[in-house]
């Protein structure tokens, strides 16, 4: 059975940087796609980025240019990096992992990303 485990949130301050790290087991790594969501409080949770197995990727417009979605085939890490992160970036970050997106397959426990003003 596969898993994903998050790391990498924190509370950063507006304009900072973070790199967010999902570690996948199993054979998950090579399913079709992997992605990152997340939740805000009160609102839907949302598809900030993903990839495919043959490398298209896919951004949220509300990051695109900011956050970037990459995957270490070596390691079996997929990452998510956030430069000049907004306080509406606020919420908690979900690894994921799609044999027939946009269904999702695989979630991970998520790791919260808070952003001050």
């Amino acid at each position: 059975q596969g898993q994903l485990v998050e790391s990498g949130g924190g509370l950063v301050q507006a304009g900072r940087a973070l790199r967010l790290s999902c570690a996948v087991s199993g054979s998950i790594f090579s399913i079709n796609a992997m992605s990152w969501y997340r939740h805000a409080p009160g609102k839907e949770r949302d598809l900030v980025a993903a990839i495919e197995n043959g490398g298209r990727v896919y951004y949220d417009a509300t990051v695109k240019g900011r956050f970037a979605i990459y995957r270490d085939n070596a390691k079996n890490t997929l990452y998510l990096h956030m430069n000049s992160l907004k306080p509406e970036d606020t919420a908690m970050y979900y690894c994921a992992g799609s044999k027939n997106p946009p269904t999702v397959d695989y979630w991970g426990q998520g790791t919260q990303v808070s952003v001050s003003s």
